[in-house]
């Protein structure tokens, strides 16, 4: 159970990464406050499961919030922040298509959670920016695979260049 929650929040994290990015003028490294709401189309748990209160918000319905540092580097590569990897998947970045106002990529993970998921964020001049992931695969419960789809949608807020404590993204595997 407890490997289940670390894979989804870190596939919470991947919509609220990918919804920080800004516009070309806008864009700037530090400290990022995001908001996500993570549904599932078709879930791993069994109907009726009790999730403990830590997990049921990263498992979906309730929005979360958390503190991400952006780099430079990262907004250079990618236009935006990408997900960070479980150390039970192997998840790389293909596809990487960027604009003035946003960018898409396809994330593919093997292991524990398998399959494709699609990264979109958009973002104006005014530094508003939304993200959104949708996956769609397989994730291992105990001895067999489970089929999961889950979106995950977020807007972010810049806090400052300052991340504190809050240590930087690292970048990720490309494929």
């Amino acid at each position: 159970m407890k490997f289940v929650a670390n894979a989804i929040v870190v596939c919470a994290t991947v919509a609220a990464l990918g919804s920080m990015a800004r516009g070309q003028d806008t864009r700037k490294p530090g400290l990022y406050e995001i908001t996500t709401t993570m549904s599932w189309q078709q879930s791993p748990f069994p109907q009726g499961m009790q999730l403990p209160p830590q997990a049921a918000a990263a498992f979906g319905g309730a929005p979360h919030t958390t503190q991400v540092c952006l780099t430079q580097e990262m907004i250079d590569k990618y236009g935006a922040p990408i997900p960070q990897q479980n150390p039970r998947q192997s998840c790389q970045i293909s596809n990487v298509q960027k604009s003035a106002t946003g960018m898409s990529a396809d994330w593919i993970c093997t292991g524990a959670m398998s399959g494709k998921g699609s990264i979109e964020s958009h973002w104006s001049p005014d530094g508003t920016a939304t993200g959104k992931v949708h996956f769609v695969g397989s994730m291992q419960m105990g001895p067999n695979p489970t089929p999961i789809e889950w979106t995950s949608t977020s807007s972010s807020v810049y806090k400052g260049p300052d991340c504190g404590d809050v240590k930087p993204l690292q970048m990720p595997k490309e494929q």
